[in-house]
C-alpha cells in the first residue's frame, strides 16, 4: 500500500504546486492559488512522512515543532516593510537545509556513490551554501546591518570567478573519485565564500533582482537534492521555484535596465559618483505646500495617478491612501495607481499593500500600462517613492540607476510628492523631480499627510 501512497501524494503535490503558481499570477485568483500551493505542500509532507525508510520520528517531530513555531512567529510579527528581509532569510534557511542534506548524503554513502548521484550532491552543496551566505548578505543589506553601497576593489571579478572555478573543479574531481573526502570541505567552504563575494559588489538599489536570483538558486539546489534523494516532489517543487525565480530575475533586469550576465557575476550596482551621493548637497529651493493647499488642487483634478513607494509601506499609509482615492472618486476624479516593477524592496511589494487596503484591482496598473497616461493627468501624487520616479535615470550617466525605465510622473500637469524630507532614495541619488517648477513637496509622515489630505479634501468638497 505504501508503494502507492507516496507516488500519489507526490503527484498531487506537483499538480497543486503548478495550479498554485498559475493562480498567484493574477490578483483575483492569488488567494486560491496560495491555498492550492499550501495543500500541495501538505501532500508532499504526508508523502515523505509515510516513507518506509523512516525508522524513528522523534527528531522529525522535534524539528517540525521548532520550525513551525519559528515560522508562525515570523508570519505574525514581521511587518510588511520587512518582508524582503524575511524572504531573504527563508532562502537562507532552505538553502542551508539543502547544503546540509547533501553533506549528510555524501559522508553516509561515500565512497560507494554513483557518478550521477555524486554530481547531484556536488551541485546541491555548491548552490546550497552559495545561496545560504548570499541570502544572509542580502538580508544584512536590506535590513541596513551591512552597508547598502557596493563594496568594490580592483580585480574583484577575477577573484570571484577564480573562487567559483576552483569550487567547481573540486566538485568535478569528487564526481570522478568520491573517495577524496578532503575535497568536499573545499567545495562547501568556497561555495559559501563565493556567496558572500557575489553580493558584496551589489548596491542596495539592485536588491529586488538579487532576491529573485537567490530564489532561483534555492530552487535549483532543491532540484539537485531531489535527484540525490530520488524524491520526485523535491524535483518538481525545485524546478518550479528555480524557473520562476530565473524568469523573475530576467524581468527585474529588464525593468532596471541591467545586464543579466552582470547580475550573475555580481558586477552591477556601481556607486553613484554625484555630489549628492558624496554628501555634498547644494541648497536648492523647492516648492512646498500644506495638506490644505494640496487638497484645493486635488479638488479640481479630474484625473489623478497615485504612485506608491517604500515610504508608504514604512508609514503603513495604504489604508489612508485608499480613503483618499475614495474621496477623489466621489468628487468625480478618475483615480488610478501606478506600480513600478521594482517599487518597494521586492517585486509585488506595492501590489500586496494595496490589495491589503482593498484597492480595486482594476485601479492598479503596471508601469507599461499607465506610463503614457501621465501626460494627460492633472495630478501625479507620489507617496514615498523616490528612485522609480527619478529623472536621473534618463539624464545622469554617472548614476547607478541610469537607463532604468521610470514612471514618467514629471509629465503630469502637477506633481505632488509626499516625503519626510529631502534625503536621497535607496540608490543614494538626489531626485531632480523635487526641484521642478510643477512639483509641490508635502513634507511629513505619509500616513499623517494622507489623513490630512482626506480631512481637508472632504472639508473643501462640502464647503
Amino acid at each position: 500500500m505504501n508503494d502507492y501512497i507516496v507516488p500519489l501524494c507526490y503527484l498531487a503535490a506537483g499538480g497543486l504546486f503548478i495550479v498554485g503558481l498559475k493562480g498567484i499570477t493574477q490578483p483575483k485568483t492569488a488567494r486560491r492559488g496560495l491555498q492550492a500551493a499550501e495543500l500541495g505542500m501538505l501532500f508532499a509532507i504526508i508523502g515523505t512522512l509515510v516513507n518506509k525508510e523512516i525508522v524513528d520520528f522523534r527528531w522529525i517531530i522535534l524539528a517540525f515543532v521548532v520550525g513551525s513555531a519559528i515560522g508562525a512567529l515570523m508570519a505574525v510579527f514581521v511587518p510588511m516593510t520587512a518582508m524582503p528581509q524575511r524572504i531573504a532569510l527563508s532562502h537562507a534557511f532552505g538553502a542551508l537545509a539543502a547544503g546540509l542534506v547533501g553533506t549528510a548524503e555524501y559522508y553516509n554513502h561515500q565512497p560507494e556513490i554513483g557518478a550521477f548521484t555524486m554530481a547531484a550532491i556536488t551541485l546541491e552543496v555548491l548552490l546550497g551554501f552559495l545561496t545560504f551566505t548570499g541570502s544572509l548578505m542580502a538580508f544584512g543589506k536590506l535590513h541596513e546591518i551591512l552597508p547598502g553601497r557596493p563594496q568594490v576593489y580592483r580585480g574583484q571579478n577575477v577573484v570571484n570567478l577564480l573562487t567559483l572555478v576552483v569550487a567547481v573543479a573540486a566538485g568535478v574531481w569528487l564526481v570522478v573519485d568520491p573517495s577524496r573526502t578532503y575535497l568536499f570541505p573545499v567545495v562547501a567552504v568556497l561555495a559559501a565564500a563565493f556567496g558572500v563575494m557575489l553580493i558584496i559588489p551589489i548596491g542596495g538599489a539592485d536588491m529586488p533582482t538579487v532576491i529573485s536570483l537567490l530564489n532561483s538558486y534555492a530552487g535549483l539546489s532543491s532540484v539537485a537534492m531531489g535527484f540525490a534523494l530520488d524524491n520526485k516532489a523535491l524535483i518538481i517543487a525545485g524546478a518550479l521555484d528555480g524557473s520562476a525565480g530565473f524568469l523573475l530575475s530576467v524581468i527585474m533586469c529588464r525593468a532596471m535596465n541591467r545586464s543579466f550576465t552582470n547580475v550573475l557575476f555580481g558586477a552591477f550596482g556601481q556607486a553613484d559618483t554625484s555630489a549628492a551621493a558624496a554628501g555634498v548637497v547644494e541648497e536648492r529651493p523647492v516648492r512646498s505646500a500644506s495638506t490644505e493647499e494640496a487638497a484645493m488642487l486635488l479638488e479640481t483634478a479630474r484625473s489623478v495617478i497615485i504612485v506608491p513607494g517604500y515610504g508608504l509601506a514604512v508609514a503603513q499609509a495604504q489604508h489612508r491612501i485608499r480613503e483618499l482615492a475614495d474621496v477623489l472618486t466621489r468628487n468625480g476624479a478618475q483615480v488610478r495607481f501606478a506600480i513600478h516593477p521594482v517599487a518597494g524592496r521586492m517585486p509585488g511589494h506595492m501590489n500586496v499593500l494595496l490589495a491589503e487596503a482593498d484597492v480595486p484591482y482594476d485601479q492598479i496598473l503596471d508601469m507599461d500600462e499607465i506610463n503614457a497616461d501621465f501626460a494627460q493627468t492633472d495630478v501625479a501624487l507620489v507617496v514615498g517613492a523616490n528612485d522609480v520616479t527619478n529623472p536621473a535615470a534618463k539624464t545622469n550617466k554617472d548614476s547607478p540607476i541610469y537607463g532604468m525605465p521610470i514612471l514618467d510622473v514629471e509629465s503630469a500637469r502637477t506633481v505632488m510628492v509626499v516625503k519626510r524630507g529631502m534625503k536621497a532614495g535607496f540608490a543614494g541619488v538626489e531626485n531632480e523631480l523635487y526641484y521642478q517648477d510643477k512639483t509641490l513637496m508635502i513634507f511629513g509622515d505619509a500616513k499623517k499627510v494622507a489623513e490630512g489630505l482626506v480631512r481637508d479634501l472632504e472639508a473643501s468638497v462640502h464647503a
